[in-house]
């Protein structure tokens, strides 16, 4: 039920942006349990891609968030090694940050944006020192690892 309404959100989405394999969504299985989704939110323009990456909650906390994001970063580089990934956040400190920070991100700056208002903005490379928080096995395009199924819409 939970990996229909991932499904469903990601067409919706590139129903919207457009996709081209790879730049598109992906199912993450570990023991034959769908444990959680993961995207480029669309294909890359001006040589950046955004990831994205969500696990389902009875999965948190057992590292999958951090193997999406880090396979989708591999992803990206095989595909084009000259690619900058970025990434979004919540404005706060939380686990999104350190997952990010985890496989080689560091903080961009503050961004507002168009939909989501204040975000983080995350960069695999080089960075600053992100604000004070006012609270508080790679993918490719052929042959996903073992466990990780391409779901395209």
């Amino acid at each position: 039920m939970v990996c229909q309404s991932a499904i469903d959100s990601t067409v919706q989405l590139y129903s919207k942006v457009g996709w081209t394999p790879p730049w598109t969504g992906y199912l993450a299985f570990e023991d034959g349990a769908c444990v959680g989704t993961c995207a480029f939110t669309s294909t890359p323009k001006n040589n950046i891609v955004e990831i994205a990456y969500f696990t389902f909650p009875a999965y948190e906390r057992q590292g999958f968030a951090t193997r999406m994001a880090a396979s989708l970063v591999a992803l990206a580089r095989e595909c084009d090694p000259t690619i900058s990934v970025t990434a979004h956040t919540l404005p706060v400190e939380n686990a999104s940050t350190r997952i990010l920070r985890k496989v080689g991100f560091v903080f961009a700056g503050p961004r507002v944006h168009e939909e989501d208002g204040p975000i983080w903005v995350w960069r695999h490379g080089s960075a600053i020192d992100p604000p004070k928080a006012s609270t508080g096995p790679a993918l490719s395009p052929g042959a996903p690892p073992a466990g990780w199924e391409s779901r395209h819409p």
